[in-house]
């Protein structure tokens, strides 16, 4: 599904970096921080303007502004100011490392952030990747992963997809062979979901979709994958196939499970504010209110408390 990106943080009219570089040093100088005039600076600006103003505050103080919040600050509220900090494609590199650093890996972090992006997007992640940690990331999915699922992420992070290729007798061919390595068969054939998940493009996934309706007797393709795959592997497939469909609902979606049941899940609700609120944090607030019947501000305002929801609710925005 095309649609129209909409951020919630655009560049801030009459943008001064020195200004708000000073306002930052007298918000963190002395005893005591003021945590909100962090948030009206650094909350309400974009991710250019912020860089502008990291430079400001070394050339006009000579103090590391990163190094300064992470003194003044703690917690999830550090990690939100931290993280808009980043460059964004930096910002996405830490997060797959965490993801993958010390014992036991995340999986469903690795999944939302390679099994989403485009081509181009990957191959920003995948050269800065190397130069951030002077590792392939493509060496480390595949030391944190395995089998099949680790065979899809390959196959992701290396850009195979031919994403302005649209064909639809190549559509009905790849459905057929879809059915064929599952439904049609005794056992699954996964090799054969990943080639045609990782090779095609949107548009054309979207066509196999349509098509694989007529050759399985009017089964849908997330139907027949919940039957036919499991674990991280059906996980990496069904996110394509939500992202192919509609991207910002699966966005909003993971937003609501990081907030649902007990507990919150506060690195997966912070990465996607971060990261989507300056592309399509707006859209995906829509669509939040109108599939869960609540807005995501007041989600966000349930699950969260002091300066950190403040933070969330301020790069959201109330419109």
């Amino acid at each position: 599904m095309d649609y129209i990106p909409e951020p919630t943080i655009r560049p801030f009219p009459d943008f001064n970096a020195v200004e708000d570089a000073t306002l930052l040093r007298k918000a963190m100088k002395g005893f005591g921080t003021d945590e909100q005039a962090i948030i009206d600076i650094l909350c309400n600006r974009s991710n250019s303007q912020r860089q502008q103003i990291k430079e400001a505050f070394t050339r006009e103080f000579g103090r590391d502004l990163i190094a300064d919040l992470k003194s003044e600050l703690g917690g999830k509220f550090e990690d939100v100011i931290v993280g808009l900090m980043d460059p964004p494609v930096e910002y996405m590199c830490n997060q797959l490392h965490k993801a993958m650093e010390g014992m036991g890996t995340d999986e469903a972090t690795i999944v939302e952030i390679v099994c989403s992006r485009n081509n181009r997007e990957i191959k920003e992640i995948v050269d800065t990747y190397e130069r951030l940690y002077n590792r392939p990331l493509a060496e480390h999915l595949c030391s944190e992963t395995e089998s099949s699922f680790r065979r899809l992420l390959t196959l992701l992070v290396t850009g195979v997809r031919e994403e302005f290729n649209v064909d639809s007798d190549k559509a009905r061919e790849d459905a057929q062979s879809l059915y064929d390595a599952g439904e049609g068969k005794w056992g699954t054939d996964e090799e054969v979901f990943n080639k045609v998940f990782t090779h095609s493009s949107h548009a054309q996934l979207r066509l196999v979709f349509q098509e694989y309706k007529n050759v399985s007797g009017g089964k849908c393709i997330e139907e027949s994958l919940r039957s036919e795959l499991s674990g991280e592997l059906l996980d990496g497939i069904m996110a394509i196939v939500e992202c192919v469909q509609d991207k910002v609902l699966f966005y909003a979606n993971r937003l609501h499970k990081a907030m649902e049941g007990l507990g919150t899940n506060d690195v997966t609700l912070i990465r996607i504010i971060v990261s989507r609120s300056e592309i399509d944090l707006a859209n995906i607030k829509r669509t939040y209110e109108k599939i869960y019947n609540k807005t995501l501000i007041s989600a966000v305002k349930s699950e969260t408390s002091g300066d950190y929801k403040r933070a969330l609710l301020s790069i959201i925005g109330d419109a």
